[in-house]
């Protein structure tokens, strides 16, 4: 037997399993540490793909908007608005003429504490900020319906400036492709409506994970931010990390060609081949804010299946200190509790959160799921989850028993960014 340790929630939590039964602990490519953050962000600017160098871009006077992450999403936002701030000072924009957007999405709004952290106590100090918020319908302007039907509706604050650059992190998303790029404004900044509508082709089976050529919601999304971009500049900076948040690679420039040059790199860093699909999987979100509710942890449950044999167990470290992390998720699994009738209610009536309960819940036609988590046990088990525990021993022990016996393990401590995949 040997002891593993994962992260959990704030903290980690130990376990231990049959050395000679483990086909592979997957982990994100051990690239080389970016050492020179500042350096990283000049280098990406100053040298962008696609466009010219921000210096030639940017004019005294002019107005910016940053577009951020929200804190459900790792980007250090901290130490590069600091840098790219100061440039634009450089350049003769004033702090006064600049201010930050939080792209939210549908998410919760954030505190002003979170704001402060999530950039930085300097950066907070000097720009305004603000949280996109996708109900309060005043706040968006209309720019028409792209070709699949979706409502371009997307934030004011973004219409009257100079420059928007849309910074964040690039991971894998399991129905949009990839995240970072256009995503900062469609979904990050526009109307619940425009979110609702473009996540319903979530339902279609090209849209998934590590697809945009075809795939109907990168491909919606793509064309509503030209549509809000035509006439407008848009200048891209994206940064990859690891799993121990620290940055590999940063890209900037236009937001397209720049992001799809991301993504080759996103593929090399997370992608991971394993030689079969085991039994067992033991997997982590990667602690806060990866596990910080079901809504997030979910992304870990797809990177999960990836790995699992059909008909297999996976064993879930995933704290949900947060709880479901949305009311409709609960009330959709209460109401429907399958994977097939909560299909069969969004295809009629598509709306989010309710997606959400479909993606976790059709995880569980191909393996069991036992929880390690503070999860409520009722809540979970409407679900679907096959279990909760307190650690991971007693939720091991338990996914070991109903498989009667283990010939394969594959351990996963990253299981928010790895994706694994049989050769």
């Amino acid at each position: 037997m040997k002891k593993y340790t994962f992260a959990y929630g704030r903290g980690d939590m130990d376990f231990e399993v049959d050395e000679s039964l483990v086909l592979k602990e997957i982990r994100t490519q051990p690239f080389e540490v970016m050492k020179d953050v500042k350096a990283g962000v000049l280098e990406a600017i100053y040298h962008p793909i696609g466009c010219p160098p921000i210096n030639e871009i940017v004019k005294p006077g002019q107005k910016v908007a940053f577009i951020c992450n929200d804190l459900t999403r790792v980007a250090n936002s901290y130490d590069f608005m600091p840098v790219l701030v100061n440039e634009m000072n450089k350049f003769g924009v004033k702090d006064e003429d600049m201010f930050i957007l939080f792209s939210l999405g549908t998410h919760r709004e954030m505190t002003h504490e979170e704001m402060v952290q999530a950039v930085g106590k300097e950066v907070s100090s000097r720009l305004k900020m603000y949280n996109n918020l996708c109900n309060k319908e005043d706040d968006f302007e209309y720019f028409g319906k792209t070709s699949r039907g979706t409502p371009v509706l997307i934030n004011k604050l973004l219409c009257n400036v100079d420059h928007i650059i849309m910074t964040g992190s690039i991971v894998h998303h399991y129905f949009s492709g990839y995240g970072g790029g256009r995503k900062a404004i469609l979904p990050g900044c526009a109307a619940m409506e425009t979110v609702r509508v473009n996540h319903s082709f979530m339902l279609d089976p090209k849209a998934g994970l590590g697809l945009t050529v075809g795939n109907p919601c990168y491909e919606d999304q793509m064309e509503g931010v030209a549509m809000f971009a035509k006439g407008r500049s848009l200048f891209l900076f994206n940064a990859v990390l690891n799993a121990h948040h620290q940055f590999l690679k940063m890209f900037a420039g236009d937001y397209i060609k720049a992001h799809q040059v991301a993504c080759k790199f996103v593929d090399e860093v997370y992608g991971s081949v394993i030689p079969k699909e085991a039994d067992l999987v033991i997997v982590s979100c990667g602690g806060y804010p990866k596990d910080i509710n079901v809504y997030q942890m979910q992304k870990t449950m797809d990177n999960a299946t990836l790995a699992v044999r059909q008909g297999g167990a996976v064993v879930l470290l995933g704290q949900c200190e947060e709880g479901s992390g949305s009311k409709l998720l609960e009330e959709t699994c209460h109401k429907l509790g399958s994977a097939k009738a909560i299909r069969e209610a969004l295809e009629k009536d598509f709306r989010i959160g309710a997606n959400k309960a479909f993606a976790v819940t059709r995880l569980m036609e191909k393996a069991k799921f036992f929880l390690v988590s503070d999860l409520d046990k009722t809540m979970a088990k409407e679900m679907l989850f096959s279990g909760v525990y307190s650690n991971a021993a007693d939720a091991i022990e338990a996914a070991e028993k109903s498989l009667g016996k283990v010939n394969s393990i594959i351990l996963m401590p990253e299981g928010s960014l790895t994706v694994p995949r049989v050769e």
